[in-house]
């Protein structure tokens, strides 16, 4: 065998994991982690009926990898164990970087070439990064294959979706001041008091940097901490049904007996969008597995696990208990998204949290939030933060996913977490989507007007607009075309047709530069002759003082165009202004009532 470990220019890169019966999965669970750039890989296997010791230790006897035996002392759980051994194991204390992460997670990282090398290379003095997950479902797929897990599992949860944000952390090792942890290493407490929490410097998934309450304690990323430009780690707890219910009748590395039920099945099993940057090392990792099983001893032991799980799952299929888990896990998979709840919400207790906060900790959270807190990226960002309410950039529905409609002013909306941000799917969720704009649509614009509706989103206040104003007119603009394809899916669920009344036009307005900006939206209004105009954008609320408005009664600015209006907008001649509701009402005449 060719096979070689990496040799990186930053050392040794560890990879530490915990199995328990993965002989089915190993090869390519390891073959993935030599493509991505680890130079060692340890794992500790606990109570394995199915040759996965037998693989770790001929893949050491390969110089491929470390195989050790997790001694479980009595009333400690397998994973807390494995973990307190490689505290003291001297692979690990000698090893520049150390990810401790389990067999069902794969690492993929996003940034330049895809392998560590290159990321850490990007990091430059940082010495954590912490990788958010990616949950995996099944991808709809029911029946056992052969077939890589990083090929065939290519549907996951929205990134947007705050339940799949636990974390691993990729980090420089020091046993003298940290103590490992499955999700992230502790500062060791005697190290609290010292300038050595002043030294900790970890970025986020997007190699920004983290805030500094994660140096103490959260096993989770926020809305302002997490992002997945550099890394992510993809999270395969389900597979297919059959995957599944091998699972089940075999346990897990953990011991929890009820984890493997229909329940757990539907948080995991999200496939709302496709995610396939994982396939950036489909060639290499095939290329290494294929090296591997060269060896005849590792070939012998790959095949006899896969024909001996197969053999078991056929005797299992055959059975009424496997019939009726297969039935529950297809009908848990229907669960929407906004339906699924991790655990039951604790509440959070200040003065716990304060009890058991280290010095050093009381006097970080004892700064002003601005100082502690940094603003979530754009694509986690909501109306609390500036945005429009919406998840930027085209919304991929391609995906089968069953979405809850929920009844929002007369309009079913669907709840969909691919299309709202969090907060905003909140409110969609408690039927109150918009609801100052909708219950003062009638202040904004009289029956029988033309409007043009500027970057209307998927089209919520234009079709309400439709519905209680017989002769009002509308040209439907957005620059996020997908997000008019929703606006048609509403309209279609709600059985809705407003025939000429309502236009809709994809073409952006807001350009490369405010002079674009302001000759499409005077191209459209000539062409609409409105009077009134609607406009979210927060570029039309800086440039509403630009544009050409002959003939038009009234500006009405919503969301963002309204807050950066408010920032110091040029007002537009001798036109008044007030606020209704959340929006800013811009009057050229004095046809506006006073309802």
């Amino acid at each position: 065998m060719n096979l070689k470990p990496h040799k990186s220019r930053h050392g040794e890169l560890l990879a530490v994991s915990m199995m328990k019966d993965e002989a089915p999965f190993l090869l390519e669970w390891c073959a993935h982690h030599l493509a991505v750039g680890f130079t060692k890989i340890l794992v500790y296997t606990n109570d394995c009926t199915d040759g996965t010791d037998d693989m770790l230790i001929r893949l050491e006897e390969l110089g491929l990898g470390y195989h050790r035996r997790n001694v479980i002392p009595e009333g400690v759980k397998p994973q807390p164990s494995a973990i307190k051994h490689a505290q003291v194991e001297p692979l690990v204390g000698e090893a520049d970087w150390v990810l401790l992460f389990d067999a069902d997670e794969f690492l993929c990282i996003n940034h330049g070439d895809g392998t560590l090398d290159s990321m850490l290379d990007a990091a430059g003095d940082a010495n954590g990064i912490v990788i958010t997950w990616r949950i995996f479902g099944s991808g709809n797929v029911v029946d056992w294959s052969r077939e890589p897990v990083t090929e065939q599992y290519l549907y996951a949860a929205p990134p947007t979706w705050n339940k799949g944000w636990g974390v691993k952390t990729l980090f420089r090792f020091d046993p003298h001041y940290w103590k490992l942890g499955i999700h992230r290493p502790s500062i060791k407490a005697k190290h609290l008091k010292t300038d050595f929490p002043e030294t900790i410097k970890w970025l986020n998934g997007s190699g920004q940097p983290m805030e500094e309450y994660f140096k103490f304690r959260g096993w989770r990323s926020i809305r302002r901490t997490v992002g997945y430009q550099w890394a992510q780690m993809n999270h395969y707890a389900v597979k297919s049904v059959d995957s599944y219910a091998i699972r089940k009748f075999r346990g897990n590395v953990n011991n929890k007996k009820d984890k493997y039920n229909a329940d757990y099945w539907a948080l995991q099993d999200r496939n709302e969008v496709r995610d396939d940057k994982i396939l950036r090392y489909a060639g290499k990792t095939k290329a290494i597995m294929a090296e591997l099983l060269t060896d005849p001893v590792l070939s012998e032991l790959h095949y006899a696990a896969l024909e001996r799980v197969e053999k078991r799952l056929d005797e299992y299929r055959k059975t009424e208990g496997y019939q009726e888990l297969k039935a529950s896990l297809i009908e848990a998979s229907k669960i929407p998204i906004t339906q699924i709840s991790a655990k039951p919400p604790k509440p959070r207790d200040p003065e716990k949290i304060a009890a058991l906060m280290s010095e050093v900790e009381q006097k970080n959270a004892a700064r002003p939030a601005s100082e502690r807190r940094r603003k979530p990226a754009p694509e986690f960002a909501d109306v609390t933060e500036g945005g429009d309410g919406f998840v930027p950039g085209e919304i991929d529905l391609s995906a089968e996913a069953t979405v809850e409609w929920v009844p929002n002013h007369g309009l079913e909306l669907p709840a969909d977490v691919r299309i709202f941000a969090q907060n905003t799917l909140d409110q969609v969720m408690r039927g109150k989507y918009q609801r100052r704009l909708a219950r003062f649509n009638d202040r904004f614009i009289e029956d029988g007007e033309r409007v043009l509706d500027l970057g209307a989103g998927i089209g919520f206040l234009s079709l309400l607009t439709c519905l209680t104003q017989e002769k009002t007119s509308l040209l439907v603009q957005e620059d996020t075309p997908s997000r008019l394809a929703v606006m048609r899916q509403v309209m279609a669920h709600n059985k809705l047709s407003f025939g000429p009344r309502l236009g809709v036009d994809e073409r952006p307005v807001v350009g490369k530069d405010d002079a674009a900006t302001v000759r499409a939206v005077n191209a459209l209004t000539e062409v609409v002759a409105p009077d009134v105009i609607r406009a979210s954008q927060a570029d039309i609320g800086r440039l509403v003082g630009q544009l050409a408005l002959d003939g038009v009664k009234r500006i009405v600015l919503i969301g963002p165009a309204a807050e950066r209006y408010r920032r110091g907008a040029r007002h537009p001649g001798e036109d008044s202004e007030r606020t209704i509701a959340e929006a800013v009402v811009i009057s050229r005449t004095s046809s506006v009532s006073d309802r």
